[in-house]
Parts: C-alpha cells; sequence; structure tokens
C-alpha cells in the first residue's frame, strides 16, 4: 500500500508580496507545558487576514521576535478549530529564550504556512496508529485533532505517546480528552517514573512493539526526538510495516522556510519545500540517492 503525501503548497498569504516580512500576530494565550517547553496560542491582528488564512496540518511557518530573530516550527493546531493559531516551542538558544519571555497581549511575527501536510485523503478509511515522543506530538495533535473532528471516516485509532518523566509529559489536556475519548486507543508512557507516577513505564518502541497494532490496512505515523524515530521505524518493521506505510515529519534542518539558504537540504531534496512530511520509503530514497 502506498501513501501518497500531498505536494502542493498551502494557501500562503504572501502570495505577490514579499515572502520575507511577516505578518504581525498577537499572543492571546501560553501554556507552561514543561519546564522547558511552552504553547503559544495566537491570532492575527488583521482580521480580514484572519479570515483569508488557510493551512493543512503538517505545514510549518517562520515565527520571529522582532529585534531577536527567526525559528521554524509547525502549526500545532488543527485547520479545523480556526478559532486561533497554536505552536510549540522548546526553549534551547536565543531565539526560543526570547520566544518564551513572550506575554499575553505581546506580538510576534509569523510568516507561512509552508511546506507540505499529511494525506488525509490517503488515510481515509484506514487504521491509524501514531506514535509521538516528547514535543514531537506537536505536529502530530493538528493531525489528531483533524481526524477525530471527521472520525467517521477513519478507521482505529491507536495514539501511543512518550517521555523521559512524568514531568516531560506536554498537552496534558490532549492526552486526558484522548483517554476518555471510547473512539481512541490510548497509550501513555515514560521511560522512568517517579513517586506519584502510577502509569507505564516503558520506552515507546518496545512499548509499541507490546502493544502490536496489525499492519493491515494501517498507516503509522510517528514525530519525536530523532533516536525514537530510529527505532520507531525498526519496531514498526517488526511489526510487518511496509516502507509505504510510514509517515514522519522532518523539521529540525529547516532554517528559511523557501529553499534559499541551503541549510535543509539533503541531496537534492529540500526539506522546507519537498517535506517537511515524508513516508520512510522517500526518506530512504532520498537518503540512498545522497550516499
Amino acid at each position: 500500500m502506498m501513501v501518497a503525501v500531498e505536494k502542493d503548497k498551502g494557501d500562503s498569504l504572501m502570495e505577490g508580496d514579499n515572502v520575507y516580512i511577516p505578518h504581525v500576530m498577537k499572543i492571546e494565550k501560553v501554556i507552561e507545558e514543561t519546564q522547558n517547553i511552552k504553547t503559544f496560542h495566537f491570532n492575527f491582528k488583521d482580521e480580514t487576514q484572519k479570515a483569508q488564512f488557510g493551512f493543512k496540518s503538517g505545514q510549518f511557518a517562520e515565527y520571529s521576535v522582532f529585534g531577536v530573530g527567526e525559528a521554524t516550527f509547525c502549526i500545532s493546531s488543527s485547520p479545523t478549530r480556526m478559532d486561533h493559531l497554536e505552536f510549540s516551542v522548546m526553549r534551547v538558544g536565543k531565539v526560543t529564550q526570547a520566544i518564551h519571555e513572550l506575554q499575553e497581549g505581546d506580538e510576534i511575527g509569523f510568516r507561512g504556512p509552508y511546506g507540505n501536510w499529511f494525506p488525509l485523503d490517503s488515510i481515509q478509511g484506514k487504521n491509524l496508529v501514531f506514535v509521538g515522543g516528547g514535543i514531537g506530538l506537536a505536529p502530530l495533535r493538528s493531525l489528531i485533532w483533524n481526524v477525530l473532528d471527521n472520525r467517521d471516516i477513519y478507521k482505529d485509532i491507536v495514539i501511543l505517546y512518550g517521555a523521559r518523566s512524568p514531568a516531560d509529559l506536554s498537552f496534558k489536556y490532549d492526552l486526558e480528552a484522548w483517554d476518555k475519548d471510547d473512539r481512541v486507543n490510548m497509550y501513555t508512557t515514560v521511560d522512568r517514573g517517579d513517586e506519584s507516577w502510577t502509569g507505564r513505564v516503558g520506552l515507546i518502541p518496545p512499548v509499541l512493539e507490546e502493544i502490536g497494532p496489525s499492519p493491515e490496512n494501517t498507516v503509522a505515523i510517528t514525530c519525536g526526538p530523532p533516536i525514537m524515530i530510529k527505532f520507531t521505524l525498526q519496531s514498526l518493521e517488526k511489526l510487518g510495516f511496509t516502507h509505504d506505510q510510514i509517515i514522519t515529519t522532518l523539521e529540525m534542518r529547516m532554517k528559511c522556510g523557501i529553499g534559499k539558504c541551503g541549510r535543509c537540504n539533503i541531496g537534492n531534496i529540500y526539506v522546507c519545500k519537498d517535506g517537511p512530511v515524508f513516508t520512510y520509503a522517500q526518506i530512504r530514497s532520498f537518503l540512498s540517492a545522497e550516499f
């Protein structure tokens, strides 16, 4: 079974304009997910721009703190819920530190959406297995809520999410909602528990193998730290998933968003233009071409 990942572009507000000029957005809400991860709800200051804007699950954008710099993150909210937009940020450097210092009412620059997206048309009528680790749940949750808001056109749904410790679990409000949803098979695990943790303990790949989802009429979508993805792909192969049945999203190396800086190229593939969503078969193909 071949999953065709969409290659067309989304509805950027900047067609015909200078693509480097960001739109001014207003931060409406800040959620402290963990000690170093925050989620931001934001919206267009211009109501006309808000009405014109559209994106698809899996696309990303460039976010800028004026006078400091710009960084790339996925749009982590779902296009089925357009009252506001969301993105999540792990604090790791100068720009992300500046973003973490933003408060409700502050302004931020936004340009996008960029890239391709998860192939919703191709996965209709299929069982879906979502495997996320840490902040890697951010792009997946856009797709998960998209699927749940159109639940009747999909089969069984498995969500496996893990983090290093209970304190590192992000999007706890989503995890709780999915756990209560009888249309979802939800599994949460941590690498190591603490004195208050009563849930599952174990690394994501072996837990995935223990759950043992069938590959029949199934698509697996995964995102997380590179080491997690590496061993999750191996586990999915053990379970019988073909490379065409596995989808992931690559954002780690992106910078400019429009294929000009050369930071995200792998061979002749530019993650920001040809991705960030790929099947595992596609990834193996262009990695083989490079090496």
